[in-house]
């Protein structure tokens, strides 16, 4: 007889797994959700509030109402116009001095610094570690009229300049124009020399051995090659120095005069001692609306939107 065989028993048909649940859509909004609410209690609201502010009037005791006076914001401007652009000149003043002075120093980190590079970044940021009203105060005491900075600066007839200019007066730097100026660079020079360093950085060393092979000399170099590709920390490193310097007031306060007084100077006193919260409010536009209106216009003429 035949042998009967059987046929192997079926394997079970796998379960058929549902279909893998898609993440929710609104998972970044979520994730978006406490930043935006941040920039709408701490950013958006305050604005909204200076905003009505600006437009009201009455006094103080007998309280403030909106009343849509949008003439707040040309009395504001036709008494302080002198404060404004002496902001805009101090504050272009640092930038310059903070490019000119940060950028071989974010140069020599990039390129030049081997094992002191971290050395000198914390050197850079060295000024963080303490208060910004330390630093400044500080500043009193290196260009006091009986310290070594006026000396020197006296020996080397450096002030007779500085007078004809108009930045000092006499023998004295401090309440004058340059202290300002000294402080805002000084206070500021980290804000450039970061954006820069970064930017210096991400350059490929073989590029500058390409312009080597091409007989190009090191200024031709740095001309044609390291300078553009720096322009986007050369313009965030700007914009980081200009924009705080031209609202600040502690170094106008601490090293300046009566005659140095910025604009960010007449805010704080009509917030805090006269107490005319229309005008401080509308000031306060103002300067804003200034600032963004020049950025734009520097951004758009620097030809990079790439900043670091």
């Amino acid at each position: 007889m035949a042998a009967v065989t059987e046929a192997p028993p079926l394997a079970p048909a796998p379960e058929e797994k549902p279909p893998p649940k898609k993440r929710g859509r609104w998972t970044p909004y979520w994730l978006l959700l406490p930043g935006i609410l941040w920039l709408i209690v701490f950013f958006a609201l305050p604005m909204i509030y200076q905003g009505s502010t600006s437009i009201q009037t009455g006094s103080l005791e007998d309280g403030y109402k909106v009343a849509w006076h949008f003439a707040t914001y040309w009395d504001a401007l036709s008494e302080y116009w002198p404060q404004f652009l002496r902001s805009v000149f101090y504050a272009a003043a640092a930038t310059i001095l903070c490019l000119l002075l940060g950028y071989p120093l974010a140069y020599l980190i990039a390129f030049r610094a081997g094992r002191w590079r971290n050395l000198i970044m914390i050197l850079v940021i060295a000024p963080f570690f303490t208060s910004f009203l330390i630093r400044t105060l500080a500043w009193k005491t290196i260009l006091a009229d009986s310290g070594p900075v006026v000396s020197i600066l006296n020996t080397l007839h450096v002030l007779d300049v500085t007078n004809w200019l108009g930045w000092t007066s006499g023998d004295r730097v401090l309440a004058t124009p340059l202290a300002v100026v000294c402080g805002l660079t000084y206070n500021f020079l980290p804000f450039m020399v970061l954006p820069l360093y970064t930017s210096l950085e991400r350059i490929d060393g073989r590029l500058h051995e390409a312009a080597g092979d091409l007989y190009a000399k090191p200024f031709t170099t740095f001309r044609k090659v390291t300078f553009p590709l720096s322009m986007p920390g050369v313009v965030s490193g700007t914009l980081l120095t200009f924009i705080p310097a031209a609202g600040d007031y502690v170094n106008a306060e601490l090293l300046g005069s009566t005659d140095t007084r910025m604009i960010g100077n007449v805010i704080q006193t009509q917030f805090l001692r006269i107490l005319d919260y229309p005008t401080a409010a509308a000031l306060s536009f103002i300067l804003m609306a200034a600032i963004l209106a020049m950025v734009t216009i520097y951004i758009r003429k620097s030809g990079t939107e790439d900043l670091v």
